[in-house]
């Protein structure tokens, strides 16, 4: 055998989307990733709606006005974008390739439209698809976030509805089962070692 012929494996960063419909605990996942220092960069989505009571400017979003938002799409500075229950959310372009070319997995949370908006984008992409046991343990925990008007409750319930019929276009689902959030964060970062482990890598380009 030739030295050259010897199949060295080569790992490239991985752009990782978790997405699922709201109410799932996204963000909560994430934060909890984070507590734990994994080694990827989360992105930080831009935002128009108002922040809540415990979130934090560029930490938790980057929450700018209508006005803003409209001159980032103008400017091409937006990765991909969407109206999400009458508001604006988007990722910034910038910070993904820089977070790639520096070697890092890239982690970002979207809902499920923007997801397969980054699927077209990019075919590689890793998409997990997060879930709960059932839909009234998902409406539960929708109704005791008490940060919806009952008519805003049913649009998320319906969309809900929707959004899980779409999972045949995502890689992997985990299911983020109630008071086990620590084994949902570990199915995540196994999933994401294998994918580390594939022969053929998957190739991420922006």
């Amino acid at each position: 055998m030739c030295e050259s012929d010897f199949y060295v494996h080569q790992d490239t960063p991985l752009l990782i989307v978790i997405s699922g419909p709201s109410g799932v605990g996204k963000d909560t996942v994430i934060d909890r990733m984070k507590e734990r220092n994994l080694p990827f960069h989360f992105v930080v989505t831009a935002a128009t709606r108002k922040p809540r009571q415990d979130e934090i400017d560029g930490v938790d979003y980057v929450f700018v006005s209508h006005d803003e938002f409209a001159e980032m799409i103008e400017k091409g500075e937006l990765l991909e974008y969407a109206i999400v229950y009458n508001d604006y959310k988007g990722i910034p372009k910038s910070q993904v390739r820089q977070a790639l070319d520096s070697g890092k997995d890239v982690v970002m949370r979207l809902d499920v439209q923007g997801a397969e908006t980054i699927r077209r984008l990019c075919p590689d992409a890793l998409l997990i698809f997060l879930t709960t046991q059932s839909e009234q343990e998902l409406i539960q925990r929708l109704q005791l976030r008490k940060t919806e008007t009952p008519e805003g409750l049913k649009l998320r319930i319906a969309t809900a509805r929707q959004e899980v019929n779409r999972i045949h276009a995502f890689d992997y689902v985990v299911v983020n089962r109630e008071n086990q959030l620590d084994e949902t964060v570990d199915v995540i970062t196994a999933i994401i070692c294998a994918e580390h482990h594939r022969v053929n890598m998957r190739k991420v380009t922006l």
